[in-house]
């Protein structure tokens, strides 16, 4: 098991990754808490598949637990499913010095740490992410919430977890296809801030995708020690956390425009928002001209969406795209912030962009969809 630590002071907390965390689960969270009574908060699939071995893991450590199942999917992040969440936790007598547990994907985590946050103005929880997108990034830094009509995350509390177990052996159980889109978020760590992880990935990506637990465990560390850097440094997005950000802006309005659903996952927008990035610094002359070309072919390789073409069904023209990426929460004072890269591991937050480039690039994107 490897562990990496959040140290922010007194609300510092560990993140363990490895093999068989399930069903150590009692023993670890055992550790932190004398509770011998927890409240689960999980999704169908992930309960089909691990509820038993989870409960069973607890259970070996005197901890008896009860589970709320929620339907899957971006929808089940909405008042509807909070206040399903909050009323049956307060049903369950939660008190404040209980841990809930929030185990599942991203929706789960931001809903279940939403709740948390919400519930006698704090109680603590624990994320046990199963996707590979919620393990390197949802499940660690605390940003908890649910989407709106108007947008994605926009209701929502900083939360941190009091601890965090990544299972690698769950993984084994998701689609190709949610498995790269969580590597999205992996190689965006790369991208932003570590061109020696780029270059590893650019090895072990492959190697990663087929199911080698060894490179798992590494990818996954790795980015979580990136983000617990970074959050360490910035807790509530003042300045550098907004690098976490790269290919967001991009993404967030791709989603948007494809409707949250399953014609474009969260880390597929982020994987063609990084490119897209790349694109605009390199036409903005920050960047080698090499450097987006390098970022395509290793998505690429990756087998993952990487251009606009990728995306089925229709999408707004450039004009339409830049309107949806204008209610981004980034923008201060009316100006959209992006991400932009001097080079593949040295990204930075600027508010100086040219609409006409943005335009530019969403345009030429565009065209070659047809």
């Amino acid at each position: 098991m490897e562990t990496v630590h959040v140290g922010l002071g007194d609300r510092a907390y560990d993140i363990h990754i490895g093999p068989g965390l399930l069903s150590q689960a009692g023993k670890l969270i055992g550790q932190i808490s004398g509770r011998k009574r927890m409240m689960i908060v999980t999704e169908e699939n992930v309960a089909r598949l691990h509820l038993a071995t989870l409960q069973a893991g607890l259970a070996a450590g005197g901890i008896e637990s009860e589970a709320l199942i929620l339907p899957p999917g971006e929808s089940t992040k909405s008042w509807t499913y909070f206040e399903q969440t909050v009323e049956w936790l307060l049903s369950q007598k939660v008190e404040r010095q209980d841990l809930v547990i929030a185990f599942g994907g991203g929706v789960i985590g931001d809903l279940t740490g939403f709740a948390a946050a919400s519930l006698r103005r704090g109680v603590g929880f624990v994320q046990i992410p199963t996707s590979l997108l919620a393990q390197v990034d949802s499940s660690v830094g605390g940003k908890t919430g649910i989407n709106a009509p108007q947008g994605k995350n926009l209701i929502g509390a900083f939360h941190q977890p009091t601890l965090v177990l990544a299972d690698i052996e769950v993984l084994g159980t998701m689609t190709p296809r949610d498995f790269l889109s969580g590597y999205g978020e992996v190689v965006k760590y790369g991208m932003l801030g570590d061109s020696d992880f780029f270059d590893w990935l650019e090895v072990q990506g492959p190697k990663l995708a087929a199911g080698d637990q060894t490179a798992r465990i590494a990818a996954v560390k790795r980015s979580c020690e990136m983000k617990a850097d970074i959050v360490m440094r910035d807790e509530t997005e003042q300045g550098d956390r907004a690098l976490l950000n790269l290919g967001h802006t991009f993404c967030h309005a791709l989603e948007a425009a494809t409707g949250y659903g399953d014609r474009l996952l969260h880390g597929e927008g982020v994987a063609i928002g990084c490119a897209l990035a790349f694109e605009v610094s390199s036409r903005l002359g920050l960047c080698a001209q090499e450097d987006p070309s390098r970022v395509r072919a290793h998505l690429k390789a990756m087998n993952m969406k990487t251009d606009l073409a990728d995306i089925e069904g229709a999408l707004p023209d450039a004009d339409g795209l830049l309107e949806l990426m204008a209610q981004d929460k980034k923008v201060v004072d009316g100006q959209l912030r992006f991400i932009l890269a001097k080079s593949i591991g040295a990204a930075f937050v600027t508010s100086d962009v040219p609409k006409s480039v943005v335009h530019d690039v969403l345009s030429d994107a565009l065209k070659q969809r047809h």
